[in-house]
């Protein structure tokens, strides 16, 4: 099983996460921002990983650091859990409709970090999250599992659903560019190193 281990502990944040990529849609979630326990849930659940959070922040001022913590430990844990990536298909999409918003996610496990963010989100909150921690979460996931992660809501009007459809969409997407397929031998890359 392709798994790992993150602790990080800060003056901030102290989190334990560990993230399976083979999993069964496993989750078992303590985050201290409700909004990002469901989206982390659903994420688990349909891109087939398992994932334990622990994590305890000072979300008495807000929910940035927490929610930034969680985006650095999980981009970490993936990119050990991948370890030297011989055998992935590399590359992964998924569009994800959610009622009336549409939203797209391509990934591509390079080692060439990178996000490109095209979604405007009609509210700065969900209840109590404030929905510009999304990009925030997303570009440190990205700058630490050392992937190119392209984020692009076609359209939507509810901020929940283009959230949702955005976490869905990026699980498929990771999903399939981790999948070991068996035409691949060692690295995917004319290179030969990612």
């Amino acid at each position: 099983m392709r798994k790992a281990t993150i602790e990080r502990k800060t003056g901030e944040t102290q989190i334990s996460l560990t993230f399976a990529v083979d999993g069964e849609g496993q989750s078992n979630l303590t985050t201290g921002v409700p909004f990002m326990t469901h989206m982390l849930d659903l994420f688990t659940k349909h891109g087939h990983f398992n994932l334990t959070i622990d994590a305890k922040g000072d979300t008495e001022v807000d929910d940035h650091h927490t929610t930034e913590d969680l985006g650095i430990c999980l981009g970490l844990a993936l990119k050990e859990a991948l370890a030297d990536k011989k055998g992935i298909r590399r590359y992964g999409s998924a569009f994800v409709p959610m009622d009336e918003t549409l939203a797209q996610v391509v990934v591509d496990l390079s080692n060439r970090p990178h996000l490109e963010f095209r979604a405007d989100m009609p509210s700065e909150k969900v209840g109590t999250f404030d929905t510009e921690l999304v990009h925030e979460f997303l570009w440190k996931l990205a700058l630490e599992a050392r992937m190119n992660l392209h984020v692009i809501v076609h359209y939507g009007e509810n901020t929940h659903h283009i959230i949702e459809a955005i976490f869905k969409a990026l699980a498929r997407a990771l999903d399939e560019a981790t999948t070991i397929d068996s035409r691949v031998k060692g690295v995917p890359s004319t290179k030969g190193m990612l």
